[in-house]
């Protein structure tokens, strides 16, 4: 949904929180007596206890990474590991949080020791939000929303970037562009909002949408919130999911991964909830866990769960839960250790205690690369210490 030209839902939902009286669909919701927009939950949530008091293994290390020119860090919420298992793929925000005015490299390749050793994009996307890694080394990239008023007066040229997934060589080179960059709209020749994208086992590309349907409190014309499925030559097969709180439903499917069965794991961040389908889109279960997850990733060569939380508060996930993120078994549900988040001044999210970051990926030592969008910008490792 557009508001004005060219604001759309997710640019208004990340700066703008206005108060609204709770909405009540018979027998789905719960919520707070007084929430803010979008804060309503599936019923099955009340019921669940908060994960917060488990082991916690890691070693914070703060600040990973230097960009180049001595170029300060943005909001990073893309990062995944490169094909060698070591070095890690980010995408920051140039700086700010969003490339429309710029004309450095949002994408960057780190080294293990947290060097940029290779970098592309610019002039080409606004707000690299979700990014995957697939088998040949290529790098898919959402790029989540288009230009505001603001930006395109400055750079006119960023009227054609935006809402659209790239894919790209390892070196930089752009080899397929899936949606319409610069508009909005529905597949399969355009995206909303698409948050995240993901590489199955077969080739097939998977993307999620809507980023501001996390904000939206009731089923409408504009109310989108979807998963659709591309075969790897980019040929549009299908489109599974819709707005609401049923299972099978999102309220922004915000990140996806598949475990080593090639079962596709969505954070469902608006309904508080991972859900697991087929590659088919078949539902299969729904679990509360592991919070109000920003981030998630599975190491598919023993099913590890990393799910990264950066918006819990008492309007968005209330219960008591805090950010942090929670490391699980993507077979069978557990979980086994909790990072809290961050001191911090100010919250990320929109409220709540302290930060955490939105992206999450890990690379085959078990360390953990997280990228902050908050109050706290750039990259934050976990190393484990304590891990049997």
């Amino acid at each position: 949904m557009t508001i004005g030209k060219n604001y759309s839902v997710s640019n208004l939902a990340h700066f703008s929180y206005n108060f609204c009286c709770m909405i009540v669909l018979s027998g789905l919701l719960s919520a707070p007596a007084v929430a803010q927009r979008g804060a309503i939950q599936p019923a099955a949530h009340a019921g669940q206890q908060p994960v917060n008091n488990l082991p916690n293994p890691y070693e914070t290390q703060r600040n990973f990474g230097t960009l180049p020119d001595g170029r300060s860090w943005g909001s990073v919420s893309a990062v995944n590991i490169d094909t060698d298992g070591i070095h890690v793929w980010a995408g920051d925000r140039c700086g700010m949080n969003s490339c429309a005015t710029s004309d450095v490299d949002p994408m960057v390749k780190l080294n293990p020791d947290g060097r940029v050793v290779a970098s592309f994009g610019a002039g080409q996307m606004i707000w690299p939000h979700g990014i995957d890694v697939d088998s040949d080394g290529n790098i898919w990239v959402a790029d989540a929303r288009l230009a505001n008023d603001a930006e395109l007066e400055e750079n006119p040229a960023a009227a054609n970037r935006g809402s659209a997934v790239l894919k790209f060589s390892p070196s930089g080179e752009l080899l397929m562009t899936l949606g319409t960059p610069g508009e909005m709209g529905d597949p399969p020749s355009h995206f909303t909002q698409p948050n995240d994208v993901a590489v199955a086992p077969n080739g097939n590309i998977y993307v999620g949408e809507t980023h501001g349907a996390q904000f939206q409190d009731e089923p409408g014309p504009d109310a989108k919130s979807r998963i659709s499925i591309f075969s790897l030559d980019g040929t549009f097969i299908k489109t599974f999911g819709e707005w609401g709180l049923e299972d099978g439903q999102f309220r922004s499917p915000h990140s996806l991964s598949f475990d080593s069965q090639g079962r596709l794991f969505v954070a469902d961040r608006g309904n508080n909830r991972v859900q697991i389908f087929t590659q088919d889109g078949d539902h299969l279960d729904t679990w509360y866990q592991f919070s109000r997850i920003s981030g998630l990733y599975i190491d598919r060569s023993n099913d590890m769960l990393y799910a990264i939380d950066s918006e819990s508060d008492p309007n968005y996930n209330p219960g008591g839960w805090r950010k942090g993120l929670r490391v699980g078994n993507a077979r069978n549900g557990q979980v086994l250790y909790f990072i809290p988040e961050h001191v911090s001044e100010r919250s990320s999210g929109m409220g709540g205690t302290g930060s955490m970051g939105e992206g999450v990926t890990v690379d085959r030592n078990g360390v953990v690369y997280a990228g902050e969008v908050g109050p706290i910008k750039g990259m934050t490792r976990f190393v484990p210490r304590l891990i049997p």
